[in-house]
């Protein structure tokens, strides 16, 4: 690959989102550990734990991903065609903007609280402890939301600007923050919990606090400029509102499933929540740092008008992201019961809540592929300024997996509802590459094709080596003492050995691509 091409930088740019996305992923576990050992699951972590859910949801409609999908390929296609100036007027009046926006949100968000509360937690009784003690926690997390939007958009031009490590690292802090309150504010302050909502206002700080002095080290003036009749500003808001539908409609998917497990039996809701914490780590690591990296090379690609260039990087990502994903996901199916035992087995998390849960597992791997590969493909939607195709995709996908919910969830009960999700994700992968063929043109289905030949070959051959090592004879059970750990932990590493191993035999181009995002953090 050389030096300066699209594809180094592309590479460079995934391999320092995907450590920082690690050792946000890590601090995150360690902040749930801290978290459960000093609140447990009482009434105040469940009235902070609501308090928090709030500006999150709000960080997910109106933050990151929409803020970043709807800016990013409006603000290279400035940079490219009118130049620096032009572009970083436009991040100041939309920095005006969205500051003025998110005053109003945090003012209303404090002035109705309680209604906000009962909203989110209908269950809370109003007027009782848990009720006033999360409204008053809502009030303190509620400006969270002004910080991480501003940190959405710094990294936003960040990343246009070819810098990741910044806007990737951020999430870390708030890990910290959590735990530094948690640990050093508890016993400080009246009642303790109102210490995490302290963690949460400085995380929210310290991760905006981070990302100035890399945007002055890119010439970037963080200050307000009120320029609303700008053409570029009012074509970026143009794209938010169908971005905002969009991540909508990931929430709503997210509700059905809680909902729908709700009238399964008792522990539902918690398997498919346990589930989705092991599914959502090779995801959130290898699917969002190649989607993440690709989205500037895809938006200057689109504003130069060079779709063969765009298609080429588009698959350069998919054929990255399958050949993580699916060794991930036959690892996940064949692990499923010994990684969930490791991960969750204590206490009241019994070894048959442990096999329950695997059920749902492996019904989620199933689809990692698919779902991952998705982040990828809609990019090249984004990148095109075209954000109604995939949103109108994912609504119907939402539709067939109801569908699929109800039919599959009282035969087959948590397991049933994860398929259904990994049904519907290979259902919006496989149509969106169809939609996008119609659009551009062939897609490099060949290579795309062999290479995964190529990629499933290997990862059969890693589960063959996995399962013989983890159900073998002389292992002993499950859940007894040392095998524990050490069953997962010597598949795990033969397994990724096997699977490194024929993949070089092979000789899959992929191996060589993956070595370079791991070293593009040095290179």
């Amino acid at each position: 690959m050389e030096k300066g091409s699209e594809q180094h930088q592309m590479t460079r740019a995934a391999g320092v989102v995907g450590l920082a996305t690690l050792a946000s992923r890590i601090g995150g576990f360690v902040r749930d550990v801290v978290i459960a050992y000093f609140f447990g699951a009482g009434p105040a972590a469940d009235a902070f734990f609501v308090a928090f859910r709030i500006p999150n949801l709000l960080r997910r409609l109106f933050a990151e991903g929409t803020l970043t999908i709807a800016f990013i390929p409006v603000f290279t296609e400035v940079l490219k065609k009118k130049g620096r100036e032009e572009a970083f007027l436009l991040a100041r009046s939309t920095l005006s903007l969205l500051a003025l926006a998110l005053l109003v949100v945090t003012a209303l968000g404090v002035i109705f609280a309680p209604e906000v509360v009962r909203a989110i937690a209908p269950g809370f009784t109003p007027g009782a402890g848990t009720f006033t003690l999360a409204v008053e926690l809502t009030r303190w997390c509620i400006p969270y939301i002004f910080f991480i939007s501003l940190v959405a958009l710094s990294g936003g031009v960040l990343n246009s600007l070819g810098h990741f490590f910044a806007p990737a690292a951020a999430p870390a802090l708030l890990n910290l923050c959590i735990i530094a309150a948690a640990v050093g504010l508890s016993g400080q302050v009246d009642p303790p919990v109102f210490s995490l909502a302290l963690g949460v206002l400085l995380g929210g700080a310290a991760q905006l606090l981070m990302q100035l002095p890399y945007l002055k080290a890119k010439g970037v003036p963080f200050k307000p400029a009120w320029r609303i009749k700008n053409p570029a500003l009012r074509r970026m808001l143009r794209l938010m509102v169908p971005a905002i539908f969009g991540a909508a409609v990931y929430q709503v998917a997210v509700l059905m499933d809680t909902i729908l497990a709700s009238f399964l039996p008792s522990g539902t809701v918690s398997y498919l929540y346990y589930a989705d914490r092991l599914i959502q780590f090779p995801l959130g690591i290898f699917a969002i740092a190649v989607s993440t990296a690709i989205l500037p090379s895809l938006s200057r690609q689109a504003a130069d008008g060079d779709q063969a260039a765009l298609l080429g990087t588009m698959g350069y990502g998919l054929r990255l992201i399958l050949f993580i994903t699916v060794p991930a996901m036959v690892g996940l199916l064949v692990l499923a019961r010994p990684l969930v035992v490791l991960l969750f087995m204590r206490g009241e998390f019994t070894l048959e809540t442990a096999s329950q849960t695997a059920g749902a597992v492996m019904g989620l791997a199933a689809g990692l592929w698919a779902i991952a590969g998705v982040r990828a493909v809609v990019q090249a939607f984004y990148a095109r300024k075209d954000i109604k195709t995939p949103v109108m995709v994912a609504a119907l996908c939402l539709v067939i997996k109801l569908g699929l919910s109800l039919a599959l969830m009282w035969p087959l009960k948590q397991t049933g509802l994860a398929l259904a999700t990994s049904a519907s994700g290979i259902g919006n992968l496989l149509l969106l590459l169809w939609l996008l063929r119609r659009q551009l043109g062939p897609l490099g289905g060949r290579r795309l094709l062999n290479s995964g030949l190529g990629t499933c070959a290997a990862a059969v051959a890693m589960g063959l080596v996995v399962g013989l090592i983890a159900y073998g004879p002389d292992w002993g059970p499950v859940s007894g003492g040392m095998w524990r750990w050490a069953r997962p932990a010597a598949a795990l590493v033969a397994g990724a050995g096997s699977y490194f191993a024929a993949a070089k035999l092979m000789r899959l181009k992929e191996l060589g691509e993956l070595w370079q995002v791991f070293r593009g953090r040095r290179a």
